[in-house]
This record gives structure tokens, sequence and C-alpha cells, in this order.
């Protein structure tokens, strides 16, 4: 049986509560599909204490981010700066984030959103930890904000890049990483991704499930649960190396590097 290349997936939910009742499968499962380490995002306080807990019981495995999601950035203030501080402490916790900007939903406003960017981007400045970003439907207004911070960052990755080509070319003006999940699996939404894959270089590719959410399309046979897992990040794997006709270990093995340099694992 061929072992297969060691993958990091960047970014999964682990403490969602779909992986309450299995969790450690879950993990035995990734492991299993040579995925040798995974970083879980944090998205509130609550969920980064958890992903953090979670990340301290796994240490060399697990590592997670500390951060507010825009979706939960109407909660933000001084206490949660300080508290976001705190945990940036942990040896387990690798990056700030995931922050940024969303103006699909509007779940909290703009304002609000824009308030909890800007105070968590000076957090990873101060820290000196990398940034892991979100963006949808606000692509001018984050790349405005983020610009002027972009010197002062360690590094930043937006995850779960999903744009315009223009708007690649943006990030990747920026130095960005790009952050690449099961949505380039998709035959009808992903499409445009497949097609941008070619313009990333190789040394800012990142791979990461988003797990429980995204999952892949191409998965045959698909799971009852239709829940993502970190296992499935072989699939991702799969679909950007036919793209890029590359071997997929060649592309395993820059994405993992890329993914240890990115957040000095």
């Amino acid at each position: 049986m061929t072992t297969p290349p060691p993958l990091i997936d960047i970014g999964l939910n682990l403490g969602h509560d779909s992986f309450d009742h299995d969790r450690d499968a879950v993990l035995a499962a990734a492991r299993q599909a040579g995925v040798v380490q995974m970083v879980l995002t944090g998205t509130s306080v609550e969920a980064s204490h958890k992903a953090a807990a979670l990340a301290a019981d796994h240490p060399g495995v697990l590592y997670s981010t500390a951060g507010v999601h825009p979706h939960e950035s109407g909660h933000y203030d001084l206490d949660t700066s300080a508290r976001l501080h705190r945990m940036a402490q942990l040896p387990q916790v690798v990056a700030i984030g995931e922050t940024g900007l969303d103006f699909f939903r509007n779940y909290s406003s703009p304002h609000h959103q824009e308030q909890a960017f800007t105070g968590q981007l000076e957090l990873a400045v101060l820290t000196q930890k990398p940034v892991f970003l979100h963006e949808r439907d606000a692509h001018r207004r984050f790349i405005d904000i983020l610009k002027p911070f972009r010197p002062k960052l360690k590094r930043a990755v937006l995850h779960c890049f999903t744009g315009t080509r223009d708007e690649l070319f943006a990030c990747l003006d920026l130095d960005l990483y790009i952050g690449i999940t099961g949505w380039v699996c998709d035959e009808r939404r992903g499409l445009h991704l497949q097609q941008l894959l070619q313009h990333i270089p190789a040394d800012r590719l990142l791979l990461e499930t988003d797990a429980p959410y995204l999952l892949p399309r191409t998965i045959h046979p698909k799971p009852a649960s239709r829940r993502n897992e970190p296992a499935y990040l072989t699939w991702v794997l799969a679909k950007v190396a036919d793209c890029l006709g590359r071997p997929a270990a060649e592309i395993a093995e820059q994405t993992t590097a890329n993914a240890r340099v990115f957040f000095d694992l």
C-alpha cells in the first residue's frame, strides 16, 4: 500500500458540534489519509478558546488561530481584543483570525466588521503572528484596509479564495498566501477558480478543507452525512494537481512546506 503524501489542512472548524460525537475518529481518518497537521480556525472568542484547547490536547498535530469572524464582529470590543491577545501567547496558537470582511449577508454591520478587522490587524502586528483572512463581496474595502498594514504584518493568507482574476492579482500584489478549499472541486461554481490556479505562485499556495463546510463535490461515494472533514483534503489536492498538470505528491510537498513556513510549524 502506497503511503499518502503528508498534507497540512490550514483551516478547519474541528470544534463544530457536528464533530462532537466522533472527533477522535475524524482525526484518526485524517492521519490515515496523510493529513499530518491541522490548524483549527478561531471564529469567536469562545470558538478560539475551544480550538486552542483541542490543539493543546494534540501537540505537534493540531494548532489553532485566535480571532473573530466578520459575522461575529458586532461583539468585538476592547475586552475581546485583550482576550485574543492573551490567547495569542499560547504556543499552539499560530495565527490571528479568522478576520476580514463579509458583505454578502452582513450578519454584522459593515462598520462593526471594519472595526473588528482593523483591531485584529493591529493585534497581528503587535504579536507578530500571521493573519488568517476572510473576504466575501467586500474586495475593494478589504484591500483598502489591509494595504497599509501589510508591510508590518509577518505573513497573511486569504483563506478559501473564490474571487476573480483581478482580485487574485490584487492579493498577490500584497504578497498574500492563497488558501484553496473544496470550492475548486465544484464543476459549476469552481470552474473559474480551476483556471486561476496557474497564476498562484507555487510558494504561495495552501490547501484547506474548511470542514465541516465545503464538501468536495468530486468525492465518490459521497458520505451520507454530507459533512466535510480533514481526511477529504486529498480530494482538494487531487483536483489542484489535475488542474495544474502536476503530480499530486509534488503539490503536497510544496503546500506542506508552505504551511510550515507560514505558521512556523
